[in-house]
């Protein structure tokens, strides 16, 4: 079962400084047909304007990935870290116990992410941070784990959930494959770029929420960067 979930479906708001999209329930938009997906909780689609961003703030008791498609992301936290993340990379934040902190945009251009909360499976765990580059280059044509909770993924960002997000880039024209074990769910948004998922049509920055299919088979029309999350 494939269910697209279309960008301009999307519930969302627009303050100025961020224009947000929400593809699962969040802050005032409610859908009760949309409130997580497994253990899959939040996926916004932000657009940060240049020199603005999100002041200090608590989180506790989640795993939170911010994907940055443009620009960059700046990070500081109540643990005294501190980074700047940029387009194509990834940082993780696991809230562990409780941690505040702030997300800036400090670049001259607008910056657009991804950021997805997973439910961490058992709570009462210290918080953590981390961020790390994944080249564009390094997933041509292949999907590679960006953040896991699965110990064969070595090179990829640590998350305390049984889930794992992956990133893929690959041109109009050819064909890429994911095994979905049994009984779990995946989640797929191209950040640019139009596919065929399972033969079903998915645009740039839709939605594709996907369950009992073993594999799933992407196909590029036009080239295209996916982001896909693997969740119990």
């Amino acid at each position: 079962m494939i269910d697209v979930r279309t960008f301009e479906s999307l519930g969302g708001a627009n303050h100025g400084w961020l224009d947000a999209k929400h593809h699962f329930s969040f802050a005032d938009y409610h859908d009760p047909s949309r409130v997580h997906w497994g253990a899959l909780r939040v996926w916004n689609d932000d657009t940060i304007a240049a020199g603005t961003g999100f002041p200090p703030h608590p989180h506790a008791d989640m795993e939170i990935i911010t994907y940055v498609r443009e620009g960059a992301i700046t990070h500081q936290d109540s643990l005294g870290n501190k980074g700047r993340t940029e387009a194509g990379d990834v940082q993780v934040m696991s809230a562990g116990t409780g941690i505040r902190h702030s997300e800036y945009n400090l670049e001259s251009e607008a910056t657009r992410i991804f950021q997805i909360w997973i439910i961490p499976n058992k709570r009462g765990e210290g918080p953590a941070w981390g961020a790390k580059p994944f080249p564009k280059g390094d997933r041509s044509g292949k999907f590679v784990a960006l953040a896991s909770g699965f110990e064969g993924d070595t090179d990829a960002l640590p998350i305390r959930t049984d889930a794992r997000v992956l990133g893929a880039t690959i041109k109009a024209g050819e064909t890429i494959e994911y095994p979905l074990g049994p009984g779990r769910k995946a989640y797929l948004v191209p950040s640019t770029g139009k596919v065929e998922l399972n033969g079903v049509t998915v645009n740039t920055r839709d939605g594709a929420a996907v369950q009992d299919e073993a594999v799933l088979t992407v196909k590029a029309i036009e080239d295209a960067e996916l982001v896909l999350v693997d969740a119990a």
